[in-house]
């Protein structure tokens, strides 16, 4: 279990104070996980020592920061959407050895960077990666209430009442799950599929919601961010983010 995260200090010189592991992950290089591994094992220096502490308090813009003896600075910024297939993890490693988001991600050249969000391994669809932890923060935070937009296969067809109450939402294990929006798209005889949206996300929200009022998911796909939409990006590829999308989810 990872030490209890110290708050900012405030410094006049090279900006805010934070944990070694903390400035090493909001400069874009790696995880905080990563980060954390990186310092206990000596592999990180600040002016030229050996730091092992993961909190050391450490000013944001620091110099002189060193991984294996590599200077760190600040990582280019980088912003992708991915189109997740069914059956993908999305995590650095598993420790099951189940196949990750990253495994797909492995031939395509990129830095590091951090999933926004999460998709549970059934689910499918839009998963942004960024190594801009604040721009990430803005997205997933949620006060911020950024709508997230799925088209989810029900194992029935829902009427209006129970439409309804998947929007009035529920109590379960204490976290109250409900939909902002949900509506019926298209039904078959024995199916259908809604399109619903949550301006925030517990985990396995929407599967939750549903089991508690009887309804099976056969499929779960995210098919927009706020108003970045997936589109028509192929299942298992991905691309850059233009700046204007990216600026558009900057909150």
């Amino acid at each position: 279990m990872s030490a209890p995260r110290r708050p900012p200090v405030a410094s006049a010189r090279n900006g805010p104070r934070y944990g070694l592991a903390r400035v090493l992950s909001k400069r874009g290089v790696c995880s905080r996980s990563q980060a954390e591994q990186w310092v206990r094992a000596g592999r990180v220096a600040v002016g030229g020592r050996v730091v092992r502490d993961p909190e050391h308090p450490t000013a944001a813009g620091q110099g002189g920061i060193t991984v294996d003896g590599q200077p760190i600075g600040e990582a280019a910024r980088v912003y992708v959407m991915f189109n997740k297939p069914r059956g993908l993890v999305v995590s650095a490693a598993d420790e099951r050895g189940r196949a990750t988001v990253y495994d797909a991600l492995a031939a395509a050249g990129l830095p590091w960077l951090g999933p926004v969000g999460r998709l549970d391994k059934a689910s499918e669809g839009l998963l942004l990666l960024s190594n801009d932890t604040v721009w990430a923060a803005g997205i997933t935070e949620p006060a911020t209430h950024v709508d997230k937009t799925y088209h989810v296969q029900a194992d029935r067809i829902p009427d209006e009442g129970l439409l309804a109450r998947l929007g009035e939402g529920i109590l379960d294990q204490g976290e109250r799950l409900a939909a902002r929006k949900v509506a019926l798209l298209r039904a078959g005889e024995k199916n259908a599929w809604l399109e619903i949206v949550l301006d925030e996300g517990r985990n396995r929200h929407i599967r939750r919601l549903l089991a508690a009022h009887g309804v099976g998911v056969l499929r779960l796909v995210r098919v927009a961010i706020g108003n970045l939409a997936l589109g028509d990006l192929p299942k298992g590829q991905w691309r850059h983010l233009t700046t204007e999308e990216v600026l558009a989810l900057r909150l």
